[in-house]
């Protein structure tokens, strides 16, 4: 009896731990209703394999929510979801230091250029950057070593940063086509004397 309830101690305090980071996880790879269904699956399952949980167990956690909605929903609605929910991602450190236009710009670009990379790049940026795991636990979520996913995740930051600087020029002559140049400027004023 003493067992049963220490395991049951032990899967309370891993849930009030981790749930609301695995849910996050699910969150924004599905519909509330399947993320929150994926996250209780995950906590089954740990609660079957206590005794062989690895420390520290996020990792662990994640990957299984990970196996659960990739066996639940196909790729590209995952990766709709995902670019939904990052839409909509405002933090509240953003707005007090950026004017809000540029917030705005700023977040469309990046939700643009993370739409146009291949899935296996966006996530690599959102274990890292979101859930704020370490390249070793995300290679464990990821089913890969700390260096693989090491160079997973520079390749991803390259092909963000390529895909930002090709954004960043294909909108940049439509606003040197709206302003008037220097030298423009200039003649107009002197026509104008």
């Amino acid at each position: 009896m003493e067992a049963e309830r220490s395991s049951a101690d032990r899967l309370a305090d891993l849930y009030d731990r981790y749930h609301a980071r695995v849910l996050a996880f699910c969150l924004l790879r599905a519909e509330e209703s399947a993320a929150e269904e994926v996250a209780g699956e995950t906590f089954l399952i740990a609660w079957r394999k206590l005794s062989s949980l690895p420390d520290p167990p996020l990792p662990w956690l994640l990957g299984v929510a990970r196996n659960l909605l990739r066996k639940q929903y196909g790729a590209q609605m995952r990766r709709n979801l995902l670019e939904q929910r990052l839409a909509v991602l405002s933090d509240h450190r953003d707005q007090q230091e950026w004017d809000v236009a540029e917030h705005v710009v700023a977040r469309e670009a990046a939700v643009a250029a993370l739409a146009q990379l291949p899935e296996r790049h966006t996530e690599a940026l959102v274990l890292v950057a979101w859930h704020g795991l370490s390249p070793a636990e995300a290679g464990k979520v990821v089913g890969c070593s700390a260096t693989t996913f090491s160079v997973r995740l520079h390749r991803a930051r390259k092909a963000l940063a390529k895909k930002l600087e090709s954004l960043e020029r294909t909108s940049a002559p439509a606003h040197r086509e709206n302003a008037v140049s220097p030298v423009a400027g200039r003649r107009a004023a002197r026509q104008e004397v």
